[in-house]
């Protein structure tokens, strides 16, 4: 939103510019704003104009073209609102983003303002509403939100056990539905790590089409004869695909980014009065919770990387100025053997609501639980479309409902791609 030109009561200047608060328009200022002009009128005692000259000419500054399809977003943003009126979630957010070059295509938060009420101060009611609402409309949660990620890290965790040379592809790792290990602090106990369901004997595709934490607790932190990553390892991998870091779609830093928590032991010693870091730390760590925390477009900026076959690309708002990456440490090999975990989980695992006639998805689920009391939860769910010509990677999260919800971020792609494959089907092309 803009703050308008400003005058006194008696009709003099105070502020002769517009003033960008928020937005693309602050983003963008210094090639949107131009210079205005200066025009010098000689009038008369009866204020008649005697003559009139052009001293500085204006000029107008740049215009520049989004990259963001306002009808996608627009569509995104209204099944985000519903399902969080509906459900309830506190809110949500979600990000589309083009694989090939780092353009995004959506990118959206719930709840918002109005910027038009901003931009002229009134209703002041409505402002009002702004401020006081818990939910803080003023908090852009695809960019400076922070969410534990959950099941979603698991596909990054395996890249890194693949490139560490940790397991094989094909070998199988058993689930019962727990492992145990001996309690730090009691050792006639043990610290139960449990899974959410027994998936028997899994693969890597398997495990991450039916997202078994067990799997990953043992190639994050190690299991009898299976070695792990380690928290080290993690975190660099972590770290290779963007998180823990900004994305620098703000360029200069003019509007607000989080970089988000990957956990390690520095981070537990300062926020846990000195506490060593335990094996129990690494497992939690491997499935997403504990202390992570990361925002959507880190996440569907990650995402992308594994389906272009590890080009991290720097997010954009603009239409044809993306393209500068890195590219992550990972070898090309590994990456199909993700993409296939991720494609058998929309055909047979815990993204089966994406199993839609209109365009081969891949993606992985997450949820995230909130608290001590685990009462409510993140839901989010990462990927990529068409899965056979990978062209765009996406993120939602739905913030903070219910643990008994049935209905999370997945729902929202599935509604999202159905509308598009009416409406925009070149998207999915």
């Amino acid at each position: 939103y803009v703050s308008y030109p400003l005058k006194d009561d008696f009709g003099v200047y105070y502020q002769e510019e517009f003033i960008p608060k928020a937005g693309i328009e602050k983003l963008y200022n210094n090639r949107l704003n131009g210079n205005s002009g200066l025009k010098i009128v000689e009038t008369d005692a009866l204020m008649e104009v005697k003559s009139e000259s052009i001293t500085v000419p204006p000029n107008d500054g740049e215009n520049i073209i989004l990259s963001i399809d306002a009808n996608v977003q627009s569509k995104m943003y209204e099944f985000i609102e519903e399902l969080s009126n509906e459900a309830p979630f506190d809110g949500g957010a979600g990000v589309i983003m083009d694989i090939n070059n780092g353009e995004i295509l959506s990118m959206t938060s719930f709840p918002e303002y109005n910027s038009q009420v901003l931009s002229d101060g009134e209703p002041r009611e409505d402002i009002l509403e702004y401020t006081q609402n818990k939910n803080n409309p003023y908090l852009n949660r695809a960019t400076s939100g922070l969410y534990t990620p959950g099941s979603t890290v698991k596909l990054f965790v395996s890249l890194g056990a693949l490139n560490e040379k940790l397991i094989t592809p094909e070998k199988q790792i058993l689930s019962t539905g727990s492992i145990s290990i001996p309690n730090p602090y009691f050792p006639d106990k043990e610290s139960i790590f449990v899974d959410w369901k027994e998936h028997g004997l899994v693969n890597m595709r398997d495990a991450i089409a039916v997202s078994s934490n067990v799997y990953f607790y043992e190639i994050g932190g190690g299991f009898g004869d299976q070695e792990g990553l380690g928290i080290k390892n993690i975190e660099k991998y972590m770290r290779m695909f963007g998180f823990g870091e900004k994305t620098d779609v703000y360029p200069d830093e003019i509007l607000e980014e989080k970089s988000g928590v990957i956990p390690n032991q520095e981070w537990k010693e300062e926020n846990f009065d000195g506490e060593q870091w335990r094996i129990g730390d690494t497992y939690h760590t491997a499935i997403g919770q504990y202390g992570f925390q990361v925002t959507a477009l880190q996440l569907a900026r990650a995402v992308g990387a594994i389906a272009n076959g590890g080009r991290l690309y720097k997010p954009t708002l603009l239409l044809g100025e993306g393209g500068q990456s890195d590219r992550a440490s990972v070898r090309k090999k590994y990456y199909p053997v993700v993409r296939e975990g991720m494609r058998q989980a929309v055909t047979d695992g815990t993204a089966k609501g994406l199993y839609i006639p209109q365009v081969k998805v891949a993606a992985k689920t997450g949820t995230a639980q909130l608290g001590t009391t685990k009462t409510y939860v993140n839901s989010l769910v990462v990927g990529f479309f068409p899965y056979d010509n990978p062209k765009y990677a996406f993120a939602v999260i739905m913030e903070k409902g219910k643990q008994s919800n049935t209905i999370g971020a997945l729902y929202i792609m599935r509604q999202l791609l159905e509308w598009m494959a009416e409406n925009t089907p070149e998207y999915l092309e």
